[in-house]
Parts: structure tokens; C-alpha cells; sequence
């Protein structure tokens, strides 16, 4: 639109030729982070960067011990955001804008050279950013009143011309540095000839285990072909050996029946034959016992029917051998039938004896205690 102006995000646009209102009004209008109406022949508008700008310095500066050092430092800075620092930046650099790095770089040059002198060379080595602190924080004021901020300084080199005192000072740390680097080349040397080392013993061991298992496999694959190649004559044995076994059961059953038969040709015509010979044998023995005792009785019949015969006669010689004793028979009739009881007890005692075969002895043939002479 004609006359319509809209500044970038990093500019402030200042618009002049309109009186501004109030006791503290500036000479001009800054509009920031929105347009505005620029009314030609009578307003004029004008633009000042907020951009991000750098100033480099190169001082040679003296420090506490009196030996001179060239430090060089990069400043980054811009114009403040509020509209105070924008009009101050703006009286200052609106005509030349490219004036800011080179006032900005004299102004930190100033206090470098008071702060570096009043520290020591290792001090300053040392503690960096310490120093860069205390330069931004001495250039605030004088920052701040021409409307510029400072967002960072950086030591960037510290040289002392080839007087040598910051490689004597560095000498010590140098040669600690190195023999520190030595000791772990050593050690890294060290490591590296043990990992070399335990590399080539797993690799012999590797080797050793594939060896071990290529022999393994071989032995397997050398019984399998052996397996294989006994197979057909193991399976002949075996079948051999089954026709064994069966012709083994075979001979063992017909042993079985032979048996079988044997018994019953022989055996059993031998245990019958026998069998009838034992018993033929009994009875004959039966026979003979029986004619013996048969004979035996006989005897003793005969010998029974003598010594009965006799008897009549041995009792008749007892009687007469009494009738001359004086007798006392005890109890009267009973007494006399128990003498004649006792007589004929005599009498069967002395057949007894005859039949077995003992001669009667005189003093077997007792009184009865009843009769008294």
C-alpha cells in the first residue's frame, strides 16, 4: 500500500518529520515488530539494524610482571530491543551504522588493557573467562548509555611475542604432558601387544578346537562308513545266527519227542516189566511168609495139642504131690477154689513156656501164699 511501511524483525524503522507529543517525546517515531503510515513529503523513514554485529581487538597489553602480551578478542553485540536504546543508537549511528564495531572495538580495548595489567601472566593463562567477565562487566555502563548490549567476549589468542615465558611456563606441564603421553603409548603399546597376543592364542586355540572338531567328525563319518560297510555281513550273521537259533529249537523239540518216545518204548515197558516183577516177587514173598507162619501155627498146634494132652497128668502129679501136705485152706470154699485157680494159672504158664520153646524151670511153679503146710 502507498505509503505504508513494515519494518524486518531485526530492524527498528524510525519515522521523522512529525512533532511527537509530550515533554519527553523524541524527534522521531520507532515503530518495531509492526508497519505504519509514512506520509510522503512529510515524514521521512529511516531503518536501524538490530541484527547480531561483531568487533574484533588486537591489544598489546602490559600485565602485573611488566612483560607485554598481544591478546586478541572478538566482542559480539547489538542495538538494545527497547526503544531507550534504539533512539540512543540512533543518535549515534543512524548517519553511519558501520561506526558501531569500530567504537565498540576501541571501547573494549580500553578495558583490556586496565584489566590485563593489573593480573599476572598465569592468572590470565588460567582464568579466561574470568577476564572476559570483568571487561564485559567494566563496558556495561559505557554499552549501555550509546544502546548497545553486549552478549559475549571471547579471549580468542594471548601471545608474548617471542619472549618464551608462556612456553617456559607451559615446559613443565609440556614434559608432564608428554611423559604422561608416553606412559599411556606404553600402556596402549602394551595393551596392544597382549590383545595381539590373545589374539593369536584364540586363533590357536580356534584352530585347535576346529582341528578337534574336524576330527571328531571325521571319526563319525569314518564309523558310519565302517557301520555301513559291516551292515550287509552284520545282517548275514544275524540272519545266520536266527537259522541257528531256530534249527537249535528244532533239534531241542525233537529231542523233546524223541525223549518222548524213548519212555514210551522203553521205559514205561521197563517200569511195567519191572513193575510186575516186583510184584510177582511181593507175592512170592507174601506166599513164603505166609507157608512159614502157616507152618509155624502148625507147629504150635501141635505142640499145644501134646502139652494139653499132658496137661491132665502134670495136674494129677501136683494133686498127688498135696495130698500127703497138711494144708490149711484159708477163707473155706473161696480159699479152696483160689488154690485150684493158681494151680491151673501154673498149669497155662508151663503150656506157655513148652510153646515158646523154654523148659520149665522147677522154681517157676510158686504156692499160693494162702496154703501153709
Amino acid at each position: 500500500m502507498f505509503g505504508y511501511r513494515v519494518p524486518a524483525p531485526n530492524e527498528a524503522l524510525l519515522i521523522s518529520g512529525r512533532k511527537q507529543r509530550g515533554a519527553d517525546a523524541l524527534p522521531f517515531k520507532i515503530v518495531t515488530g509492526h508497519g505504519a503510515f509514512v506520509v510522503p513529503i512529510l515524514s521521512r523513514a529511516s531503518r536501524l539494524s538490530l541484527a547480531m554485529q561483531e568487533a574484533e581487538v588486537e591489544e598489546d597489553c602490559f600485565t602485573q610482571q611488566g612483560l607485554t602480551l598481544a591478546v586478541r578478542s572478538v566482542i559480539a553485540f547489538k542495538v538494545g530491543d527497547d526503544h531507550e536504546s534504539i533512539a540512543a543508537a540512533a543518535r549515534r549511528f543512524q548517519g553511519d551504522q558501520s561506526q558501531m564495531p569500530i567504537l565498540v572495538g576501541r571501547i573494549f580495548s580500553g578495558h583490556l588493557r586496565s584489566i590485563i595489567g593489573s593480573m599476572t601472566v598465569e592468572a590470565i593463562i588460567r582464568e579466561q573467562q574470568t577476564l572476559a567477565d570483568a571487561i564485559v562487566d567494566a563496558s556495561k555502563t559505557e554499552m549501555a548509555r550509546i544502546g548497545l548490549d553486549v552478549d559475549s567476549l571471547q579471549i580468542s589468542s594471548i601471545d608474548d611475542k617471542g619472549a618464551g615465558y608462556i612456553r617456559a611456563l607451559a615446559a613443565p606441564h609440556q614434559a608432564r604432558v608428554n611423559q604422561e603421553a608416553k606412559v599411556a603409548q606404553a600402556i596402549a603399546d602394551q595393551a596392544s601387544a597382549m590383545a595381539q597376543q590373545e589374539s593369536v592364542r584364540n586363533q590357536a586355540e580356534y584352530a585347535r578346537q576346529t582341528a578337534i572338531k574336524q576330527a571328531h567328525y571325521q571319526a563319525e563319518i569314518d564309523q558310519a562308513q565302517q557301520t555301513a560297510a559291516q551292515a550287509g555281513p552284520l545282517a548275514a550273521a544275524q540272519a545266520q545266527q536266527s537259522v541257528l537259533v531256530e534249527r537249535a529249537l528244532v533239534a531241542q523239540k525233537y529231542a523233546e519227542l524223541r525223549q518222548v518216545e524213548l519212555v514210551a518204548e522203553v521205559v514205561r515197558p521197563a517200569q511195567a516189566e519191572a513193575e510186575r516183577i516186583t510184584t510177582l516177587a511181593r507175592a512170592h514173598a507174601d506166599a513164603t511168609k505166609l507157608s512159614a507162619e502157616a507152618a509155624a501155627a502148625e507147629d504150635r498146634i501141635a505142640l499145644d495139642q501134646l502139652v494139653i494132652q499132658q496137661l491132665p497128668d502134670l495136674l494129677r502129679s501136683a494133686a498127688q504131690g498135696l495130698q500127703g501136705a497138711n494144708l490149711t485152706v484159708l477163707n473155706g470154699a473161696e480159699g479152696l477154689n483160689s488154690v485150684v485157680a493158681s494151680l491151673a494159672a501154673q498149669g497155662m504158664a508151663l503150656l506157655e513156656t513148652v510153646r515158646k520153646g523154654i523148659d520149665p524151670k522147677p522154681e517157676a511153679v510158686t504156692h499160693d501164699p494162702r496154703l501153709t503146710a
